[in-house]
């Protein structure tokens, strides 16, 4: 039977029996009303005209209308004959009525006409009796029909109420939970509804789509499994060490390289947590740290492992796999992949550039300061006089060396940071000799351009915990660039004031400035603003963050384009104990 059917069946019966049940009810409830009525008019006036009767009987001797009112109400009466014999007995009052009208003394008469009276009352309230016992009978069978109704009313309802729904919700969910199988790839479920209707078109709907989609990844499965070893083998052949997560952060491959480096077997990895692995083996807790960090939040440094009876270096990439899942509006997590590339020989070249440049810059020294002695004999007086033109070649000898000079100190200073053989020597320090120093450097410079310093120390800033002397390199850096970009006749601005536990360092010039998108790269290595004065090696800023930060400063620009840029540092301020 199809579901419009068994609803319709259902619920129209239920109607149906409603419908009995009412019209069962309003047909009895109308013959009750019936002989109710009837015992009202037809019994009950009879005896209220017999009650008015016998009064005016007694009052006839006295009173001359109580012939009228027992008149009136005989004539009433006549018109009211509804019982067996009441006719009868109705005629006997009116006859002996009518000889009372002769004789209205005669006690014989009045007798009979009491006597005639009783007898109607008697006949009526018999008749109200036996109407009374019917009117019970039907009420009694009112009672047992409506009841019967009723019950058979509540049996069908019941039935529909605990049947229909079941007969509709299951199949439903048993289909549901069928088809949540098939998604969650169990291919092999089949559902068996006994019912039939729709029902049993659906499931068998069902079961062919299911029969099919099994047969199909059946027809996958070997050609499924060559590629996931085939897969397996290209990872396991892999130079680079390769381990991969699920979205759980288990272990699920690992191939041979990186089983190598990290001196662990198979099965110390494959199917353990990252976290488990972590607690046991510290090289292992230095690679899966950064499965945990958000990929905005990870730093790509080098990882130093000793493998192939040297240290070695690997860069470390955490790679992310999110698959946007069918039906789905946002990809998923599945899986995590480190990789780790040995990165050792682009190291060893990079320590070999280090050392070369380190070797050429101190061998460059020596010539260079041969030319500075010669440049400033040449400039004495006392060795002879030079033309114009002379003077003019001394200068550029004398600047092109100074420029070297520079150089040679920033490739210097370079190669110590490189190596990381920077040698900090934190002491605590004078503010104002250092300002002094910065200042004197950069004088001659600034006499050139007519640029003045404008100098503001705090008046609570006395001393920091520094390095004077790489303090002192980077403030004249800072200082040495104002004025090579600031215009002529302006004034370059050295401001020193506390914040927090720190001493802050700020230079700010008046030049052009540099523009929002220039403003991450400006302390990297050898970059320059596209578009600035020629003079600068582009490691002067770069230098200038490895010596603040390698005494645990901080060092940062802020600009407006188009009105100037103010460079600052920030060093730990000597505490009242320190001092």
């Amino acid at each position: 039977m199809k579901i419009k059917t068994k609803l319709t069946f259902g619920v129209g019966s239920l109607f149906l029996m409603i419908f009995l049940l009412a019209a069962l009810s309003g047909w009895y409830v109308n013959r009750l009303k019936k002989d109710t009525a009837n015992i009202l008019t037809a019994n009950y006036n009879t005896l209220l005209y017999a009650k008015n009767m016998l009064l005016a009987l007694e009052e006839i001797p006295v009173e001359k209308t109580a012939f009228t009112s027992f008149e009136v109400n005989l004539d009433k009466q006549r018109k009211n004959v509804t019982e067996v014999g009441e006719q009868q007995t109705t005629n006997a009052i009116a006859k002996h009525f009518l000889q009372l009208k002769d004789k209205p003394l005669d006690v014989t008469v009045v007798s009979s006409i009491r006597k005639d009276i009783a007898l109607l009352m008697e006949q009526n309230m018999t008749a109200i009796s036996r109407k009374s016992i019917l009117a019970d009978h039907t009420a009694e069978h009112a009672i047992l029909v409506i009841s019967f109704a009723g019950a058979l009313c509540f049996i069908i309802a019941f039935i529909l109420l605990v049947n229909l729904p079941s007969n509709i919700a299951d199949p439903i969910a048993r289909l549901t939970a069928s088809i949540r199988q098939i998604a969650g790839l169990n291919y092999k479920e089949r559902i068996d509804l006994q019912s039939s209707g729709e029902f049993t078109e659906l499931a068998a709907s069902f079961n062919s789509m299911a029969e099919k989609l099994e047969e199909y990844a059946e027809s996958k499965l070997e050609k499924i499994l060559k590629e996931k070893k085939r897969i397996e083998s290209l990872v396991d052949n892999m130079r680079d060490p390769v381990i991969g997560f699920d979205e759980d952060r288990r272990v699920i491959f690992v191939n041979e390289e990186a089983l190598r480096i990290t001196n662990l077997h198979k099965d110390q990895l494959l199917g353990r947590s990252a976290l488990a692995v972590s607690e046991e083996n510290d090289l292992a807790r230095d690679i899966f740290k950064d499965l945990f960090v958000p990929a905005a939040n990870r730093e790509k440094n080098a990882i130093k492992i000793y493998a192939d009876d040297r240290e070695s270096y690997f860069e470390k990439d955490v790679i992310d796999i999110n698959v946007l899942q069918t039906g789905e509006l946002e990809p998923k997590l599945i899986g995590q992949v480190v990789i780790l590339k040995n990165i050792t020989p682009f190291k060893e070249l990079d320590l070999a550039k280090t050392n070369f440049i380190g070797t050429v810059s101190h061998e460059f020294k020596t010539p260079i300061a041969a030319i500075q002695m010669g440049v400033q004999l040449l400039e004495n007086e006392q060795i002879g006089p030079l033309n114009t033109e002379q003077l003019t070649l001394l200068n550029g000898i004398k600047d092109d060396s100074s420029r070297l000079l520079q150089i040679t100190g920033e490739l210097l200073n370079m190669t110590q940071v490189e190596s990381g053989s920077i040698q900090i020597n934190l002491h605590a320090t004078e503010i104002q000799p250092i300002i002094e120093y910065a200042v004197m450097a950069n004088q001659f410079a600034a006499n050139q351009k007519n640029i003045h310093f404008a100098i503001e120390i705090a008046p609570t800033v006395k001393s920091i915990i520094a390095d004077n002397e790489k303090t002192a390199w980077v403030l004249t850096n800072f200082l040495s660039n104002a004025v090579r970009y600031s215009y002529e006749d302006s004034v370059i601005h050295i401001a020193v004031e506390n914040i927090g536990l720190k001493t802050r360092f700020i230079v700010k010039d008046n030049g052009q400035g540099i523009e929002a998108k220039y403003l991450e790269k400006i302390f990297a290595r050898y970059f320059r603003v596209p578009g600035s004065k020629k003079g600068g090696t582009g490691l002067g800023l770069s230098i200038s963050k490895e010596f603040i930060e390698a005494q645990g400063g901080e060092i940062g620009v802020e600009s407006d384009y188009g009105a100037g840029s103010s460079f600052y540092f920030s060093l730990r301020s000597v505490a009242s104990n320190e001092k």
